[in-house]
């Protein structure tokens, strides 16, 4: 099953790249139907190519990224974060997007190709699998992805594998609150749209220290605003307790 999730998820955003004049809006696309409101366009090395509207947060503004770092974006879809991260790093940083649909690597590539950066690189690869040295990384990010995947242990693990001692990460992400009805667990389409591949806060937090990571907080944590007519009708019945949220991680090797 999480072979054939992955085919999906992958089948889907290939879709979004070749749709993207058509299918973006400032609701999002990735994990339609849920909408973040968030405003990238402030952000300094905004991108607008790069933008699909597929993240849940901004993890770049609440980690202290340095010149001269080196940054891996996991999931790293059209750029859009990675050229955030690449206005801080400077041309004395490296930024590398790991991403495992080859439609959205080509359009990072044509969109760094645009830019001119000579210090940001794309990879085809798998969150469970990172095609990254252990200790390389100063700092990981990630927006709306981690959720995607089946095995979340094996992808921190990854995570601390990469970062070095010392280092950091910090990821976007969509998490619930309360009991997740099976209609939706079991909804595929709904996995690819953020939301049945998510868990609770607790056990995203709990999956993050048994990785070995210390000092984990979650600096924002937000109610998304939902357009799937069966979470609409949870959060109509006061008898449901059931709610779906964006939640940024911090945390520490």
């Amino acid at each position: 099953m999480p072979d054939k999730l992955k085919e999906l998820i992958k089948n889907k955003y290939g879709e979004i790249t070749r749709q993207s004049d058509s299918c973006c809006s400032s609701d999002g696309c990735g994990c339609e139907p849920m909408v973040s409101g968030e405003d990238y366009a402030t952000q300094p090395g905004y991108t607008e190519d790069a933008d699909f509207g597929l993240g849940c947060g901004i993890p770049t503004r609440f980690i202290n990224i340095q010149k001269g770092d080196i940054i891996v974006d996991l999931g790293s879809g059209a750029g859009n974060d990675l050229f955030i991260a690449r206005r801080f790093t400077g041309e004395e940083g490296y930024c590398i997007g790991i991403d495992m649909t080859e439609e959205m690597l080509k359009k990072a590539e044509e969109n760094n190709n645009k830019l001119g950066y000579k210090n940001v690189e794309f990879r085809l690869g798998d969150i469970e699998n990172i095609p990254v040295d252990e200790n390389m990384a100063d700092i990981v990010i990630s927006n709306c992805v981690i959720n995607l995947v089946p095995d979340k242990n094996k992808a921190f693990q990854e995570i601390y594998r990469i970062l070095k001692p010392g280092g950091k990460f910090c990821i976007s992400d969509i998490v619930i609150e309360g009991e997740m009805p099976d209609e939706i667990r079991s909804s595929v389409e709904m996995y690819v749209g953020c939301v049945a591949g998510a868990i609770s806060k607790k056990e995203y937090l709990d999956i993050i220290k048994s990785a070995g990571f210390s000092d984990v907080e979650i600096v924002e944590l937000k109610k998304l605003n939902s357009k799937i007519p069966e979470i609409e009708r949870l959060e109509l019945n006061k008898d449901e307790n059931f709610g779906v949220f964006s939640a940024t991680f911090l945390g520490e090797k």
